[in-house]
Order: C-alpha cells, then sequence, then structure tokens
C-alpha cells in the first residue's frame, strides 16, 4: 500500500479507494500532493504554478520561481521564508530559533507501531496496515523529525504523527508542535467544525473558508465542551448523503490548537496538534519526544460517508477490550434520583425497581463517600460514608447484585477539595502556583498527575473500591478544568511541560487501571460532553454525552458528536420532566426515541412513578433490548438535522442488511398538519421491508427516493420509532 516513486520523487499511500501522495521538493522539502479518492498516479496537471513573486524568499539561489512561501508543504517549519504557520517551533541551545529539516531517507514498516505512553489507533496484524516513517534532519544540530504515516487495508484513513530526536550533543527546546500539516489545493471550501459550552456540546458550525485564519483550540487542561479538535472540510456543495468532504481528529484529551488558514495564491492549510500557549518541552540530547495521532478520513459519499469510516475504525481500532464488541446493558444511575441524599436502603429500593423494570445496572452516583454532603468536601477521601453504608459497599453491591442488576459506581479521581483528608495530608499535590491562592471552581483543584505518586495514588485508591464491590461499571467524571498551571514535582525549567505530562499522567493511570480490571465497563465523563473525544476512547469505550438530558435538546448534541463518534460510545438517558436543565415536559416516548439512538439509561427516581409509566418504561426497555445490536452494532445515517429546521431524523441499518430503525422527531407541532416524509438511507434498493406494526410492506428504493411518512400529532414534541425488516 506505500510506495516510493523514484521518477516523480514521490511517496504514495494506497489502498485502492483513496490515494494519499507528497514529494520531495529538490531534494530537501516535502511538498504534498494530493489526499483524496484513488488516483493511479499524481502527473502534476494541477500543481500550482510558480512565479517571481514580490516578498517570497528563494531558498534555492538559482531559481527564483520557487519559494516555500508558495510551496504546498507536508511539515513546514520557520524562519526559512514560508510566512504562513508552522507546523514546529524548536529553541537551540544558543536561544535562537532557526532550524534547517530538510529530508533524509525513509522506511516502510509492516502494520501499525504504538505511540509510547499515548492513545492511538491500532492495528490487530500486520497484513492490516502499513506504516511510512520519513526522516528530516536538521544540518546544525543533527536533531531529527521523524513523521509517521499508516495507511490501511479496509479504512479510508491515514494515521499521522510525529516524533522529534534531539541531536547528540545539543538539547532543544520544543515550543510549537503539530501532529501534522497539510496544504489542500484550492481554496473553495466550506470548515464544519463542533463547537458550543456545557450542556450544549457539539454543535456544527458550517461557513466558507475565507481570508485569514480560522483558530481552534483549548487551554483548559482538557480538549473541552466549547471545542472538539476536529476540522472538517467539504466541497461547497456537499451534503450528509453526496460530495467530498475531509475529516482531520487529534486522538487527545488535553490542550490542542488547529488552524485552518487561507493562503493568499491559493490553497488551504490545515494543521493540529499542541496548543503553543500551554505546550513546552525539554529535549536532552539524543531523547526522543511523542506528539498525539491525528487520522485524516476523506470520503467522496458525504459527510454520512465520512462520518462511517471514523465510526468504524473507532468503534473497531481505537476502542479496545472485553467491551469493544460487546452490546452494553440497560443502566439506571442514582444522581437525578437523589443527588447527594443517598443511603443503602434508597439504593437498594431504587435496584430492585430497576430489576422489576427490565434494567441491567445500577450506577452509585455522586455522594457515597465519607462526609460527601455537598460538593464542598471529601473530593479525594474514596472510601465509603459509614453513616450511609453501615455495612460497607461490598455488602452493598452484593445485595443489589441479589436483586438482579449489575453494580456501578461514580468517581471524580482527578479533583481534590480543601474540605478533605486528602488535601490535609498533601496540599502540594495539586496545580497551582506558590505565588497566588489557587483558583478554585466548583470548590475543587485539580490533582497534578504530573506526580507519580499522586498517580499511584488514584490507581490504588479506585482499585481498593472496585475490588471491594466487584463493580461491573465505573463512571469516571472531571467537573472542572485547569488554572494556575504550576507543580510543586516538576522543576523551574520544566513547568511549561505541565499540560502535556498531566494527560501523560492520566492516560497511565487509565492504561493501569483497565489493565488490573479488564472486564469493567468505563464510561468517560466531563460534566457530560467537556472531554468527549478519541483520546478517551481508547481507554474508556463510552462516554456521557452531555448533562443536558432535555430530549429535544440531545437531538441537536447527539447529531453534532456523530460526526465523528458513533452511536455505540454515547452515553444517553431517559430523565424525568420537567427537565432539569431546561423545564421542559416533553413525552416519556420522545425521550426514550432520543435516548434510545445512543447507549440506553435512565436517571430519574422510579419509584414514582405511576403504574401506566412504569409499564411503558417496561415495554420501552424490551423493545430496546430487541433492537440493541443494530442500535449499537448497526450503521447510522444522520437524515434531517435538527439544527436547520423543525425536525430531525436519522435511521440504524443492521449489520447483517435485516433490520432498519428510523427514529424521526417534530419539535414545535404544525397547526396545518402537513405530512413530511424522511428518506431513509443505507437499504437495499431491489429489496422489500415490512412495517413492524402494521406489516404493510415497502420496497427499499422507495423508502429512500419518495421516503417514510409519520403522523403529524397536535403536540409539541413528538417522535415516531419505525422499525423495518428486510423481506
Amino acid at each position: 500500500m506505500i510506495r516510493f516513486e523514484e521518477q516523480e520523487n514521490a511517496f504514495y499511500l494506497d489502498n485502492g479507494r483513496i490515494t494519499y501522495c507528497f514529494g520531495i521538493a529538490k531534494g530537501r522539502w516535502l511538498e504534498s500532493r494530493w489526499f483524496g479518492r484513488h488516483i493511479r498516479r499524481i502527473g502534476g496537471s494541477a500543481r500550482p504554478r510558480y512565479f517571481d513573486r514580490g516578498f517570497c524568499s528563494n531558498p534555492d539561489p538559482e531559481d527564483k520561481k520557487f519559494s516555500l512561501d508558495t510551496l504546498p508543504q507536508e511539515y513546514p517549519g520557520m524562519n526559512e521564508g514560508d510566512f504562513r504557520s508552522p507546523a514546529y517551533g524548536i529553541q537551540t541551545a544558543d536561544g535562537r530559533r532557526v532550524t534547517r529539516f530538510v529530508y533524509r531517507d525513509y522506511r516502510i514498516l509492516p502494520g501499525k507501531p504504538p505511540l509510547t505512553g499515548l492513545p492511538a489507533v491500532y492495528a490487530e496484524g500486520e497484513e492490516e496496515a502499513e506504516t511510512l516513517v520519513v526522516r528530516l534532519e536538521d544540518t546544525a544540530t543533527r536533531a531529527q523529525l521523524l513523521l509517521y504515516y499508516t495507511i490501511f487495508r479496509e479504512y479510508d484513513a491515514i494515521c499521522r504523527h510525529v516524533e522529534v530526536v534531539a541531536g547528540p550533543e545539543e538539547p532543544l527546546q520544543l515550543e510549537t508542535l503539530m501532529a501534522m500539516s497539510l496544504d489542500f489545493p484550492r481554496a473553495d471550501y466550506d470548515l464544519l467544525t463542533l463547537s458550543g459550552a456545557h450542556l450544549q456540546e457539539k454543535t456544527i458550525t458550517r461557513r466558507p473558508v475565507t481570508a485569514d485564519s480560522v483558530t481552534l483550540e483549548s487551554s483548559r487542561g482538557a480538549s473541552s465542551p466549547q471545542q472538539t479538535p476536529c476540522v472538517l472540510l467539504t466541497d461547497p456543495n456537499t451534503d450528509e448523503d453526496r460530495g467530498r468532504a475531509w475529516g482531520i481528529n487529534l486522538v487527545y484529551s488535553g490542550d490542542f490548537r488547529a488552524v485552518v488558514q487561507k493562503e493568499p495564491f491559493g490553497g488551504v492549510r490545515v494543521q493540529m496538534g499542541f496548543n503553543p500557549q500551554t505546550f513546552g518541552w525539554q529535549l536532552a540530547p539524543a531523547r526522543r519526544f511523542v506528539s498525539p495521532e491525528a487520522v485524516l478520513v476523506y470520503s467522496d459519499a458525504g459527510l454520512n460517508g465520512l462520518s462511517h469510516t471514523f465510526h468504524r475504525l473507532y468503534a473497531r481500532r481505537l476502542c479496545r477490550g472485553y467491551w469493544r464488541d460487546r452490546t452494553r446493558p440497560v443502566l439506571l444511575n442514582s444522581w437525578e434520583a437523589f443527588t447527594f441524599s443517598i443511603d443503602e436502603e434508597k439504593c437498594l429500593s431504587l435496584a430492585r425497581q430497576a430489576a422489576d423494570l427490565g434494567m441491567e445496572l445500577f450506577v452509585l452516583d455522586d455522594g457515597w463517600f465519607r462526609n460527601r454532603t455537598d460538593d464542598h468536601r471529601a473530593l479525594g477521601d474514596w472510601t465509603a460514608d459509614p453513616r450511609k453504608f453501615p455495612h460497607g459497599l461490598g455488602n452493598l453491591a452484593r445485595k443489589i447484585r441479589e436483586a438482579g442488576v449489575a453494580f456501578g459506581i461514580w468517581f471524580e479521581p482527578e479533583m481534590v477539595n480543601r474540605d478533605s483528608d486528602l488535601y490535609r495530608a498533601h496540599p502540594d499535590w495539586i496545580i497551582r502556583s506558590p505565588r497566588y491562592e489557587p483558583v478554585p471552581s466548583r470548590n475543587q483543584f485539580v490533582l497534578d498527575l504530573s506526580n507519580p505518586a499522586v498517580c499511584d495514588y488514584l490507581v490504588e485508591s479506585v482499585a481498593r473500591v472496585l475490588q471491594e464491590t466487584g463493580a461491573a461499571y465505573v463512571k469516571w467524571d472531571m467537573n472542572r478544568h485547569i488554572t494556575d498551571l504550576g507543580s510543586a514535582w516538576l522543576p523551574p525549567e520544566r513547568q511549561r511541560e505541565l499540560s502535556h505530562r498531566y494527560m501523560l499522567g492520566l492516560y497511565d493511570v487509565l492504561e493501569r487501571l483497565t489493565a488490573r480490571f479488564p472486564r469493567v465497563l468505563f464510561e468517560g465523563c466531563s460534566s457530560g460532553g467537556g472531554r468527549f473525544d478519541a483520546g478517551m476512547l481508547y481507554y474508556m469505550p463510552q462516554t456521557w454525552t452531555s448533562d443536558n438530558t432535555d430530549a429535544v435538546c440531545r437531538l441537536q448534541i447527539q447529531y453534532g458528536t456523530s460526526m465523528l463518534f458513533p452511536p455505540v460510545t454515547m452515553g444517553a438517558h431517559v430523565s424525568a420532566v420537567p427537565n432539569h436543565q431546561t423545564g421542559r415536559i416533553t413525552p416519556l416516548a420522545t425521550r426514550f426515541a432520543a435516548a434510545m439512538s445512543g447507549n440506553l439509561g435512565y436517571e430519574m427516581d422510579i419509584r414514582t412513578l405511576s403504574e401506566a409509566e412504569r409499564e411503558e418504561i417496561r415495554a420501552q426497555i424490551a423493545l430496546y433490548k430487541e433492537l440493541r445490536e443494530t442500535l449499537q452494532q448497526g450503521t447510522f445515517y444522520r437524515l434531517r438535522d435538527p439544527g436547520t429546521g423543525n425536525e430531525a431524523a436519522w435511521n440504524f441499518v443492521s449489520a447483517d442488511g435485516q433490520t432498519v430503525v428510523c427514529c424521526a422527531f417534530r419539535i414545535l407541532a404544525d397547526p396545518l398538519r402537513r405530512t413530511t416524509a424522511v428518506r431513509l438511507r443505507g437499504l437495499d434498493p431491489e429489496a422489500d421491508y415490512r412495517r413492524e406494526g402494521d406489516n404493510a410492506v415497502f420496497g427499499g428504493d422507495e423508502l429512500m427516493e419518495s421516503g417514510l411518512a409519520a403522523d403529524p400529532l397536535r403536540q409539541d414534541f413528538t417522535a415516531a420509532v419505525t422499525v423495518l425488516h428486510k423481506v
């Protein structure tokens, strides 16, 4: 799949469906040539024409038409005449920021090597992928940049990352480092981003790429709900089903920066990597530093086609372990029922009711540990409160299992309250500057995970509870962002490394815990979707999508999240009404239709439900179990964007193509009761499909071209779930 064409001085990565090509210009610099649909040979028919332009430097004095400021580059530096955004910035031992990295050689490796200490897409066998390693060397310091490119046989994706190796005698100070940089041809693209806020995560924003630069970034210590480390470029006429689309996603959970820069002479530069605002790294002679990985995906089948590649790749080659290919349980979470006011009897009564309704997992949320009566105290002290649980958590977990459901538990291990035994014993374990009082958020501080002793404490504290309870599930929360970047553990010259060292510490903690408890289902959470990123999915195969459980809001949140992540990774719960976040009252059927489109859970005091509501939930769970394999392992198609109108719709198709589930939503009632049909996707146009309920039969071609209509009700916030079976 990887070859070097000597006549063209070009590298090709090609699996028969996509081609990624770059060449060597003048024997020194890497030139981007193509990333897109398979092309047998890139002869240069559309290569830019070069001219002697004003203010363009000429690294080859014999060729005044050649300038790095106009060359489409693979990994551009700085201080050499390219005044666009650089992919790296390195300070040498003399305090200067001038380097000259030029092409030296390459290697082709079978399979895909892992990234040391970092999450990454993986190959299960060497035959699944091939990896190209291109070596650049600085002419003065003999430092090296190793550019890694992996292509897969079964997935239309390229994985890229960079390793920096200091020279044998001179240290380096890394200031800027991007995992990837790519100069796209032309300039007529649309840019799609997934931005938002807490309670409104991953909102799709689409705009044309115009002059200047667009910068997406987080300096919050997490990927954040405000931004997603993702850039989607499309042709202007691309929609969900047609047209070309490119997606770039960083497999990282911390501070990042993405740059989309329109060039003055045509072309668009896209980069993604560390946020230089909070990044720095001292690299001793001959030492190596590894960047996170970026995943690049191409589709000529619209945004749905782009998402399908991300979904398949992430579900099968990013998520790992026991739960990767298994259906996920229906759970009941205690938080909205009891908040902090929780005890043994309440838990047991709720668990018994959950089992009666067909639920499979009871999750004990916040409030279970000693002295935890509100959010002012006790974070960090991970031992059960004897007043709430006089017989211990192990006894509680045993009784809950005897009631007929598995036991799960909530932690927020990365945080500590000032009013806690942990803080009193180790005040130097928090991230802070010694010159100032640290800024609290939610009455808590962030533990310094650059310190190995802190990481060891977290591993052993969580492990002790998991061993005692035999928990089958962990909800891992993170409810504040990082301020006061400072570490009592790191020496002064390494303080700028804290942001990345925090993430390395967190990844180490998660690697150790998931290895010790391989059958525990870990679910990530950061006040909902504040850290819903590809990096966390490597350790936790699902994430709580948002603290906003309002069904209407969830339509847009889940729709946007599905651009990158498959529904099986999305935690989605039916909660009580009026909704805690919006005050909205939505029908139980609508709340279920939204939540069944992810990993179904419930979050309410089910003991207070009417008998009619209990029967409705019992029927919902039974239906979900019948359809669970389709919903969690099938192919997901977005049909109607809730951000552009009064309706939303999507459908699932089972892996064998035999079952189709369509969920259609109408937000506000239409007084004219107009009928609108939703055109399904992914069906066999030559087959017929029988609709559950009335046994009506429709052709796959009719359902995809003419569509499927539902009865317009005289009610706001309605949903229709249609199940079809291939005849």
